[in-house]
Parts: structure tokens; C-alpha cells; sequence
């Protein structure tokens, strides 16, 4: 059979909207691009995996359907579309439109009919249909050959007649639409019965049938089930009217217009190259034009796409001059075609800017070197030293800093200008001791792109690397934090320019090279351009930055904090494998217990626990822990922690499935692969420390993460006992911030209650129970205390009093009340929160105390969703941020302090608020004087900063 794929463009566009809300996708014009991504991506693995053999994509009309005339309030609820989405729409289009793909719209009904009544036509003519959505609503159209396909993780999933089944408890896939009618949607503003869930709907369908029919026995449904069917009457039928899908929508299923045929390759590379979808260009490069064919199966298709590009461009020339008929004929549209879209859309796209043609090595004139021998590189450093600051780069056999080696290192100090200096084991220890006075003159600045790995892998070559320090990636990430901040993304953003892909030298996956095989040739032209676009993106850069005012930020804080980073990942971190090897043990015994205890509380001795589908149908279909248990999008019951976790103290099998997935977690991510990241070379684990990615400006930790080695579990905290000092001369000192961010908020806002509690010494979280419950703070209780403490650090994250209260397990009325109390406690607290949102609005973004900025592009935005996201940020950003920038001043003066005394205890790790210090026994007495001194001393607020130290022969111990 053939195959006709009908997609749902809109329930997709949300998909990616909201999965993209939180860390959006942009390109270098900062569009947010997560929608057009995930939509096309998808689109693109459709036509990949299935090869249809027909495909169209259905797009809800302008002005509403039919159902709005039905009922004024269908989809009322819905707020305004968000602005990402409206500016991502007329892309979509514009590359289905390319892509030789054909947009469906029928005005007065919505894509849901037109896929409707399209799947049922291609059906009885033969073929079978696909029909692409999340919605629930399309069950009733599930045939014999019609299905559902859906996205499920990586994988798809086909809902098919034996799925309706399984889920609903009847055959007849039609009837889906009266459980909708009796369970009511509330995505579109459609009442149900009230009392009727999806479970007593399906019930109630499985026993009666139709809503008419129903309706005929409601006499018959005893209790107050029957009462409230009889009373909702006519609003049940009109309920079923609204969410029954039309099969009767004036459209032909025309096989020919719906047929795959060849793409246009010209205008999918210019949007992928203005949309920076760098994967789907590299896709690109590789497919030849198809030639043009005669027969039936491309050539309509491809006359209608060029219809519409006509009838398109005759819309814009008429909208331009303001008067002609918009059906006249038109010239030939031009290589790079008009979208094609419905007239009244034109102005959106005429927005859209065309794309220039970005340049590359091979389009742009330029001078790159090799230097062959001592006697040029001599001349090379002589000419660089004429110049006030150099960019370099090194190429490596891998990015193993104490097991892989140099290959060579490019230097540039003029743009389009640049050399190469290969680099082999006989001729490394030559040039480096040639090289050495120009990296540690302290009075010429280097460049680089990620410099902190290329310090690190001089280092190992014995040269240190001295004077001014500009990162390109760095200086970026201070402009624009949520944004790409690698070379490439930087050189199409800032330069116009397409870097040459290392892929091209080395390859990838299983036969990848190491660079050391390829020519050197070609090495040097991938290595000295990338010296020489990081140079031009640093003369890019730094104008803003001055501009923007974060000068100060980056060469107080950031730029002395590459050097810091450098020293805590080569120092690296000692763990105990064997107390971790014995460890594993005791938890895959554990393990086992909980295991058997919870098929012992499920009734159930075959139970897979890691099935989420049959851990699911024990909980909520025979357990029947909720009422109303949530579903996901396939329709399995939710097993998801965050999900249980609104069960966990009421339900033992609960809390055991929580332990257990707790300790199968600490098992996988700490326990057994701790001891498989130690270096063989130095044995110890080097994680790498990232200034470059989270849009707060903290620090954060991969390959491996350290930073959520578990401390609060009893289960985790012999993880931490695992790590340890060097060796038996050193022990381990852990100094942490006493609640930094609380006594920011008290400085930010100036809230005179909270300063003096905190200058008062008191214990801050029974201070503030003391204010909300109006009593003494002698007589405070441990709840009240633990309530207290609760809202004290969810304030600043801005918890709702649904949050508050699933946090306290406590009822919403009693959480909004302790929120009302503890603003009525702190009211300049509110204002504080109250006016940082407004001043978002105004400006875009919100700053820490040194300046960091953190923008937020949905601040305004007419989705409640992302504002309330947006708000939340702009009230913890300057604080969250704030913090980050002093626990960086901290480690810079910690480290500065070492160097200038001659200490030789290290730095070792940095975990939020704390930083741990492998010390010399002899020295732990100056290493606490002077870390306590540098942390207390980073930042002079209208409250002290307090720095705890601990100290033990581990690093549970000492914290």
C-alpha cells in the first residue's frame, strides 16, 4: 500500500515550543529557532525513516472555524500566540514551500478536519495514512488504515485500532469523540460533565455508547453520575458537536498534489544558513539535484508549488504599489522564490530578509604560513612581536590533556593573515623553548577561542602562558549567555564567514583520525584560519563589550578566572575506588531488598520495576493510588519522580520506588563510573569547569559533572567520603558561604527586618517563622522553622503558592498565607521583586551587583507561561548571579593569595557556594586564614558574608 502522511502543523509547532521554552535554540540574529527546528527536524526524519509516498501539512485558517460560531468560548482560555511562534511560522512555510511540500488550509475549519476528511477519502481510494499529532483528539479517526503516529522519546510510536482498544475499553475508534465529550478539553476550553474524568467517560461510553444514547438511559445512571449527565443535556450534544471532527470539508484528495517530488536546494541552503541549522545544511551537501521529470508523479506537484510562487510574488508587487489584481499574471519568480502563502500572510514574509552568501577560505583572499624551521619560526616571533596582542591555537591529538599530545600551533596578528607551526615529539621541546619568552611577556595580550584548553595543553609542553587574556568565548558569552558561543556559530554571526569543518580533515564516528594523520597541508589552512577568525571576532567582540558596560566584569572576574580553572582541573581530584567498589555492594544489595519489597506491596512477583508501563498499570490501574492519575502523551499512566514524588509519605510502595530508583541513580551515575574517569596517568579525576553555560554565571561541571555528588542523602554521603586528599601530608579544607543568597536578597532589597536579623546573628529561617507566626523566636517549633526555611530560599525563586504547598505538602490555602505573611514580613522584599520585573520589562534584561547581564526575551511576552517563566528569572538572576560573581572574586584572590606566599596547597573542586582545598598539613592554618579572608572579603554588602570551614581526611568530613 502507499503511503499518505498528513501532519498537524500547529499541535507540532506547540510540541517544540514548550520543549524548547526553557533553554531556547538562536541564531546569530537572535531569532529563537526551536520551533522551526524541532518541526522540520521532525518533518525531515518522516521523509528519512517512512519515505511516504504522499505528504501534506494542514495549517489552522486565519479567523477561526466553525466551532467558534458553535460556542463564542471554544479555545477562549487560550492566551495569545507567543511571539516565537507567530516569527517562526512564515519560516515553516517558507520551507515546506521549498521543500516542495503542500500547506493545507480551508478556511472556516480547522487542520483537524481538513486531516480528517482527507484520511478518510485516501483510505477508502486504497492507501494507507499516517496521521502526524500529539492530539489526543484524532483517536476517532483511527481505521483499519489510518493510524496515529506520534513522537515517543527517540522512538515512534503507531496508534493503530488494537491501541484505541487497549486504552478506551471499546472498538469502535469513533466513539473517542464522545469520551471527549463527557470528559470535556480543557486545551480548548470545552466543559465536560462535571465529575467525569476520563476513566468514568470510558466507562460510561463502554456500557451506553453515543452521547445520545446516554442521554436516552440517563435515567438508568444511578447517583449523582446520572444527575449531573441529565442537567448538562444540551450542552453534552453540543459538547459532542465540538469535538467530533468533520469529514466533510470541501477539499479533493488529489494524489498528484499531494506527491513527493524535488526539493528547490537553492532556497533550503539560504534559510538553513539565515536559520544557522548548520545539521541540516551539512545534509544538504551531499544530495544532487533531481533531475526534472516528465511523468505524472513529480510534474503537478512542481506546476502548482510554481503557481503559487507566481501568485505570491503578484501579491507583493500589488501590496508594494498598492493596487493591482492579486491574481494577474507574474513574472517568473527569481532563483531565490517567494514563499508560498496565503495572500492575506504576504507582509509577514516580506519581513524576512534575504540572506547574504556567507564566505569561507575558499571565496576569501588571504595568506596562511607554514613554518618549517627554527630559523622561520624565529622570524614569525620576531614579526609578532611588533604587534600589541597575538591570537594562537593549538591542535592536539584529542582533548585528554595528560595523554594526548600537540600537533601544531597557529598564530595570527592581522587579519587574513596567519601561520602554522607543525609540532612533532622531536621538534616540540625546541620550539617551545623559542616560544616561551613571547607567551610569558606579560605586556603583550593573547587571544584564543576557549583559551583555557590551550593554556592547559601549553602547560604540558612546559610554557606558561602570561599578560591580558581575551577569550572570544567568553566575551561572548558576557553579550549574549544563552547562545551558541562556539567559533563557528561566532563566525556566522559576526563575520558572515563558514569556518572549515574539522569533519573534513578527521572524518567522524568509529573511523574518525586523529589529526596528527592528515596532512600537513591541510591542517595548516583548518588551523591558521581558525587563529585568524578568532582574531577578527575579537576585534568584533570587544567594542561591544565596552559598550555594554563589562569591561570591569570581564577582566575582574572572568579573565583572572581562566587561569584559576586551569590550575583546580589539572590539579585534579583523588577518590578512594576501593571504599566506592565496597560501596557498590551494599547498594546492589539494597537494591535487591527494595526490589522484592515492592512486588511484595504490588502483589505482583514478575513485576519489572524499570517498566514504566507496567509500574504504571500496578500503581493506577489496580493499586488505584489516584483518582485522576496523569498521562502521558501516549496515553501510559506517569511514572516520572517528579510526578510520584506528590505521592511519596502516603503510599509505601512509593516511597520504595523512590529509594530505588535513588540508589540504582547513585549506582550508575557516581558509583560505578567514578572509578572508570580516573586518569591512568595521574589517578586522578580532572572534570572540566565551564565559565561558558549556564545563563546565571555559575560555574558548571562535565566529563565528569561534580558538582551533584549527592550531600543531603544519607545514601549519597559516602560518595562523598570517597574523595580524598592527594596524599598523607595533605588534608582536605571545604569553605562554604552561609546563606549567600539570602543575604543578598536582604541587600538588594534593602529590607530593613531581614538585614537586622542577619546582623543580629540570628538563625535566619527561625527569624523569619518568628515574623510569620508572630510569636518568639525562642519558641519557634521545628515545622514552623522547616516552613520558614522553605519559603525563605522559594521566595527567591519565585514559588507560586501550588509550588509552596506541594514543597511543604501542605494545603494551597495555607501556602498562600505563609507567602502573604512572610511578604507582610519583608515588604520591601516584594517591592524589590516587584520592581526588578517592571525594570525587565523596560530594558530587556536585569544585572547582577558587578553587571552581569541575564536578558530575557519573553519578559513582555503574551504567553503567561513564558512571562511567568521570564518574571521568576528576573528576580532570581541578579541574586543567583550575584553569587556566582562572588565566589569567583573568592577563588581569584584564594588563588592569587597561594601564588604570592609560595602556598602549595590547591584548589580542587568548586560546588556552588563552596570550594575545597587539598591543603598541606604544615600550611592549614595560613589556608584557612587566607580563604576565609578572600570569601568574606569578595563583596561588601549591607550584611557580612560569612565563610564556614571544615576540614577532614575526606570531603564528607570536612564540609
Amino acid at each position: 500500500m502507499k503511503k499518505l502522511f498528513l501532519v498537524d502543523a500547529y499541535a507540532l509547532i506547540y510540541k517544540y515550543y514548550y520543549a524548547f521554552l526553557t533553554r531556547p535554540m538562536r541564531n546569530r540574529t537572535g531569532m529563537n529557532t526551536s520551533v522551526v527546528f524541532g518541526f522540520v527536524k521532525f518533518l525531515r526524519d518522516i521523509l528519512k525513516r517512512e519515505n511516504p509516498d504522499l505528504l501534506g501539512v494542514a495549517f489552522d485558517p486565519k479567523g477561526g472555524s466553525f466551532r467558534r460560531e458553535l460556542y463564542p468560548e471554544y479555545k477562549a482560555n487560550r492566551p495569545a500566540t507567543p511571539e516565537d511562534i507567530a516569527l517562526s511560522i512564515p519560516y515553516i512555510k517558507r520551507i515546506l514551500d521549498a521543500m516542495c511540500v503542500p500547506v493545507l488550509e480551508v478556511e472556516g475549519f480547522e487542520a483537524d478536519d481538513v486531516i480528517g476528511t482527507l484520511s478518510q477519502k485516501a483510505a477508502a481510494e486504497g492507501y494507507e495514512v499516517f496521521m502526524v499529532t500529539p492530539d489526543k483528539d484524532y483517536g476517532q479517526l483511527v481505521r483499519p488504515c489510518c493510524k496515529l503516529y506520534k513522537q515517543k522519546g527517540d522512538g515512534i510510536e503507531i496508534v493503530d485500532c488494537d491501541a484505541i482498544r487497549a486504552h478506551y475499553g471499546f472498538d469502535d475508534p469513533t466513539l473517542v469523540r464522545d469520551v471527549l465529550a463527557l470528559w470535556g478539553d480543557a486545551s480548548d476550553n470545552i466543559p465536560g460533565v462535571p465529575g467525569i474524568g476520563e476513566k468514568g467517560a470510558c466507562k460510561l461510553v463502554q456500557t451506553w455508547g453515543t452521547v445520545e444514547n446516554i442521554l436516552s438511559n440517563v435515567e438508568r445512571i444511578k447517583g449523582r453520575q446520572g444527575e449531573s449527565i441529565a442537567a448538562w443535556g444540551d450542552k453534552l450534544l453540543l459538547a459532542k458537536r465540538l469535538t467530533t471532527i468533520r469529514l466533510d470539508v470541501p477539499i479533493e484528495f488529489r494524489p498528484e498534489e499531494l506527491t513527493i517530488c524535488p526539493p528547490n536546494l537553492d532556497e533550503l541552503r539560504a534559510l538553513f544558513a539565515e536559520l544557522d541549522f548548520t545539521m541540516f545544511l551539512r545534509d544538504l551537501q551531499n544530495v544532487a539535484p533531481l533531475e526534472e521529470s516528465d511523468g505524472p508523479r513529480q510534474d503537478p506537484q512542481r506546476q502548482l508549488a510554481e503557481m503559487a510562487r507566481a501568485k505570491s510574488a503578484a501579491a507583493k508587487k500589488a501590496a508594494l504599489v498598492g493596487q493591482g489584481d492579486l491574481f494577474a499574471p507574474a513574472d517568473p519568480a527569481p532563483a531565490a522564490a517567494a514563499p508560498v502563502e496565503d495572500d492575506e500572510e504576504v507582509d509577514e514574509t516580506d519581513a524576512l530578509p534575504a540572506e547574504p552568501e556567507m564566505e569561507s577560505a575558499q571565496t576569501t583572499p588571504h595568506d596562511y604560513r607554514i613554518v618549517r624551521t627554527a630559523d622561520e619560526l624565529r622570524a614569525m616571533i620576531a614579526e609578532i612581536r611588533r604587534y600589541p596582542e597575538f591570537c594562537f591555537d593549538t591542535e592536539t591529538t584529542g582533548f585528554d590533556l595528560f595523554n594526548d599530545r600537540i600537533v601544531g600551533m597557529s598564530f595570527a596578528v592581522v587579519p587574513h593573515e596567519a601561520w602554522y607551526v607543525p609540532c612533532d615529539e622531536r621538534s616540540t621541546p625546541e620550539y617551545a623553548g623559542l616560544l616561551r619568552p613571547l607567551f610569558e611577556d606579560e605586556t603583550i595580550a593573547k587571544i584564543g577561542q576557549n583559551i583555557k584548553f590551550d593554556l592547559m595543553v601549553l602547560r604540558r609542553i612546559g610554557l606558561a602562558v602570561r599578560g591580558p587574556k581575551y577569550d572570544t568565548m567568553i566575551l561572548h558569552y558576557l553579550l549574549d549567555p544563552e547562545s551558541r558561543h562556539n567559533m563557528n556559530a561566532l563566525a556566522a554571526k559576526y563575520l558572515n564567514y563558514k569556518p572549515i569543518e574539522i569533519e573534513t580533515l578527521i572524518g567522524r564516528g568509529p573511523r574518525q583520525l586523529t589529526m596528527d594523520l592528515v596532512g600537513v597541508e591541510r591542517v595548516a589552512e583548518y588551523a591558521a584560519e581558525d587563529a585568524d577568525v578568532t582574531l577578527r571576532l575579537k576585534r568584533a567582540l570587544l567594542p561591544q563589550i565596552e559598550e555594554a558596560g563589562l569591561h570591569d566584569l570581564y577582566f575582574d572576574i572572568e579573565e583572572p578566572m581562566i587561569e584559576v580553572l586551569a590550575d583546580v582541573e589539572m590539579a585534579g581530584v583523588r577518590i578512594d575506588c576501593d571504599a566506592l567498589a565496597h560501596y557498590a555492594v551494599e547498594l546492589n544489595r539494597r537494591m535487591a531488598q527494595l526490589e522484592a519489597d515492592i512486588r511484595s506491596e504490588a502483589g505482583e512477583a514478575s513485576l519489572n520495576i524499570n517498566s514504566t508501563r507496567q509500574l504504571g498499570e500496578v500503581l493506577f490501574a489496580k493499586m488505584r493510588i489516584a483518582e485522576k492519575p496523569k498521562m502521558t502523551r501516549t496515553k501510559q499512566f506517569s511514572t516520572d519522580e517528579e510526578y510520584l514524588q506528590t505521592f511519596a509519605h502516603k503510599h509505601r510502595i512509593i516511597d520504595l520506588i523512590l529509594e530505588y530508583r535513588g540508589v540504582k541513580k547513585l549506582l550508575s551515575t557516581y558509583v560505578e563510573a567514578l572509578p572508570q574517569l580516573v586518569n591512568r596517568r595521574t589517578g586522578k579525576i580532572h572534570t572540566s569547569f565551564n565559565q561558558a553555560v549556564t545563563a546565571t554565571g555559575r560555574l558548571s561541571s562535565t566529563n565528569p559533572n561534580l558538582q551533584n555528588i549527592p550531600i543531603r542523602d544519607e545514601l549519597g554521603k559516602p560518595i562523598r567520603r570517597a574523595f580524598i586528599p592527594s596524599d598523607d601530608d595533605h588534608v582536605l579544607l571545604s569553605a562554604d558561604y552561609s546563606q549567600v543568597e539570602l543575604r543578598l536578597m536582604a541587600h538588594l532589597s534593602g529590607d530593613e527586618a531581614l538585614i537586622a536579623a542577619f546582623e543580629h546573628g540570628e538563625d535566619i529561617h527561625a527569624a523569619t517563622a518568628a515574623r510569620l507566626f508572630g510569636k518568639p523566636i525562642d519558641t519557634v517549633t521545628g515545622d514552623e522553622r522547616r516552613k520558614a526555611k522553605t519559603a525563605n530560599f522559594g521566595i527567591i525563586y519565585g514559588i507560586s503558592a501550588f509550588g509552596l504547598s506541594q514543597r511543604l505538602d501542605i494545603p494551597r490555602k495555607e501556602a498562600k498565607e505563609i507567602i502573604e505573611g512572610y511578604f507582610a514580613s519583608y515588604p520591601k522584599v516584594k517591592e524589590y521583586m516587584e520592581h526588578v520585573v517592571e525594570r525587565a520589562r523596560e530594558v530587556g534584561y536585569v544585572t547582577t551587583i558587578f553587571g552581569r547581564r541575564r536578558y530575557l526575551n519573553d519578559i513582555a511576552s503574551r504567553n503567561a507561561v513564558a512571562r511567568g517563566l521570564a518574571e521568576r528569572n528576573a528576580v532570581n538572576a541578579p541574586i543567583q548571579g550575584s553569587a556566582a560573581d562572588i565566589m569567583k572574586i573568592a577563588m581569584v584572590h584564594i588563588a592569587e593569595a597561594f601564588r604570592r606566599e609560595g602556598i602549595r596547597s590547591q584548589m580542587i573542586l568548586q560546588v556552588h557556594d563552596e570550594v575545597v582545598i587539598d591543603t598541606l598539613r604544615n600550611e592549614l592554618d595560613r589556608v584557612r586564614e587566607i580563604v576565609t579572608e578572600a570569601m568574606e572579603q569578595a563583596a561588601h554588602l549591607k550584611v557580612k558574608l560569612i565563610a564556614e570551614c571544615g576540614v577532614g581526611e575526606n570531603w564528607l568530613d570536612a564540609h
